[in-house]
């Protein structure tokens, strides 16, 4: 989708205006025109004439009860609201082993949602099937099909850039590498798609609904099969110059270490990952158990599980100890699933922050992850991508427009 540019075109500054509204009602809740006027900086007379245009296209809705009083700045006190169900926003998340598909409307109010396993034998093409057949699953138990959707945001494992859709990444063996999963999956769907690299998406997630909401500065760590970070500075999600920013698992902490598949040596991932853990385990809970096994064996208290695990906090706090040296985060969130170990792997972890980071006010804090394990966790990064494109993308508010229309004239024609 295009974005907003200064000095573009009067269609381009309307919308922008548009989108400054839509996000101040959205966020502020019910708002006289006049506050509106305020919050955004821009003349009454102008903020009338986009709150018009939103309210003829569905988008808001104005009521004249609300019990602050019919009166704002002496004048007619009618309140604008977003009208939640004008459009829905779809999310896809897929990670190696399972896919998760969720449908919520304009407030983010979840409406339907849907899972499939994953084999690892699936290929790309497989996987685009059955994330369509979660899709629209999730569309059926929210009552409605794909043509309600304003857009769907798709999340995958790699380095991808969300302008040009490909994947890339440092392991050529995974199903989607070398794949354009945007093509794909929005031939497939028939609706606009955004897609983007699956941390990325949690961190979204626990910018809009996790405890790192308002906060400008973040780091969040994923610690699952794989190790990745999503940055967020100065409040915006940093990609990178094209999608490459995050490989974390991939940092060299040995450069005399073993080989890892991606052609570097000794990487992160080869001490703190998945199979790794699994590696140092195989004698203590035997060559089939899983990550959910591991983290189950902790809470029942081996011993030998929970050693492991501290391991891994502590090399993974001494890695991100020289990111947060980078960076100078205010929180660094801890998600994935070893992670969901808690603290014992989350005290070393902290422990070596303290002990490496060279910050003024010293370590940032450092917080678990209350998202969902698994899939689901990016499908709700993948709503909060799809729910703020409106306010970067003329495209998406157009869009937006004509489904809130449509809207409009279903409820008219149902009443």
């Amino acid at each position: 989708m295009t974005s907003y540019s200064p000095g573009g075109s009067l269609r381009t500054l309307r919308l922008s205006n548009a989108a400054a509204v839509l996000r101040t009602v959205t966020e502020a809740g019910p708002l006289h025109r006049a506050e509106i006027a305020r919050r955004v900086e821009l003349s009454r007379t102008t903020v009338t004439t986009i709150t018009r245009e939103l309210i003829e296209g569905g988008v808001l809705v104005e009521s004249l009860d609300d019990d602050r009083g019919p009166e704002v700045d002496g004048r007619a006190g009618g309140h604008l609201m977003l009208t939640p169900t004008a459009a829905w926003a779809g999310g896809v998340n897929m990670t190696l082993d399972g896919v998760a598909a969720r449908v919520h409307d304009l407030a983010g109010g979840e409406l339907g949602t849907a899972q499939r396993e994953l084999a690892p034998t699936d290929d790309g093409g497989r996987r685009a099937e059955l994330a369509t057949e979660a899709l629209d699953e999730a569309l059926e138990r929210a009552g409605g099909h794909r043509d309600r959707l304003l857009a769907v945001g798709v999340g995958l494992p790699g380095q991808i850039d969300p302008s040009e859709g490909v994947v890339h990444g440092a392991l050529d063996d995974q199903p989607w590498h070398g794949m354009n999963a945007l093509d794909v999956m929005s031939n497939r769907l028939g609706v606009p798609v955004l897609v983007e690299n699956n941390v990325r998406l949690e961190t979204l997630a626990e910018c809009r609904w996790g405890d790192a909401r308002d906060v400008e500065n973040l780091i969040y760590v994923h610690i699952s099969s794989g190790l990745a970070i999503g940055i967020v500075i100065a409040g915006q999600l940093h990609r990178g110059a094209d999608g490459g920013a995050g490989e974390f698992g991939h940092v060299s902490i040995d450069i005399e270490g073993p080989a890892c598949r991606c052609g570097n040596r000794g990487c992160l991932v080869l001490k703190a990952g998945g199979s790794a853990v699994g590696r140092h385990l195989r004698d203590v809970l035997g060559d089939s158990a899983k990550l959910s096994d591991i983290v189950a064996a902790s809470a029942a208290g081996n011993r030998a599980v929970r050693n492991v695990l501290a391991d891994v906090g502590g090399v993974v706090g001494r890695e991100l100890a020289s990111v947060c040296n980078l960076l100078n985060p205010e929180l660094v969130v801890v998600g994935g699933q070893t992670a969901s170990a808690g603290d014992v792997l989350l005290e070393p972890l902290r422990e070596a922050l303290v002990r490496h980071t060279l910050a003024p006010r010293g370590a940032p804090k450092v917080i678990p992850s209350l998202l969902p394990a698994g899939a689901d966790a990016g499908a709700w990064g993948a709503i909060a991508l799809v729910l703020a494109s409106v306010y970067s993308s003329p495209t998406a508010l157009e869009r937006l427009l004509e489904l809130g229309a449509a809207s409009v004239e279903r409820r008219v024609h149902s009443s």
